[in-house]
C-alpha cells in the first residue's frame, strides 16, 4: 500500500510530479506548481483534479479564450484536442490522470 499526503507535497520545480501509479496505460501523478504551464493540446483524454490551492484553467473554443476557476475538489476533463493552459493561483497541488507519455 502507498499513502500520499498531497497537501504537503512540493516538487523541486514547477510542474514537478510524484508518479503514484500506472493503470492500464494511464498515469496517475501528483503535480505541484507555482507557475503556469504552457498552452497545449493533449493527444489523449486528461482528468485534472485540484487537491490544494486554486487553478485558473484557460481554454479555447473556436479560437475564443475562456477561463474556469478550479478550487479543491473541482475536476476538469479535457478531451483530446482541447487547447488549454493551467495557471495556479498562487500555488496548487493537482492530481492528473492521463495516457502514459501524453503531451
Amino acid at each position: 500500500m502507498q499513502f500520499v499526503d498531497a497537501d504537503t507535497y512540493t516538487a523541486e520545480r514547477p510542474w514537478g510530479a510524484l508518479d503514484i501509479t500506472e493503470i492500464d496505460g494511464a498515469t496517475v501523478r501528483l503535480h505541484w506548481t507555482d507557475q503556469p504551464y504552457i498552452w497545449h493540446v493533449n493527444d489523449g483524454p486528461e482528468v485534472f483534479v485540484v487537491l490544494d490551492g486554486a487553478v485558473d484553467m484557460h481554454f479555447r473554443v473556436d479560437g475564443k479564450e475562456h477561463v474556469e476557476s478550479l478550487s479543491p475538489g473541482r475536476i476538469c476533463f479535457a478531451e483530446p484536442g482541447d487547447e488549454h493552459v493551467a495557471h495556479p493561483a498562487p500555488a496548487a497541488r493537482i492530481l492528473v490522470i492521463e495516457r502514459k507519455g501524453s503531451v
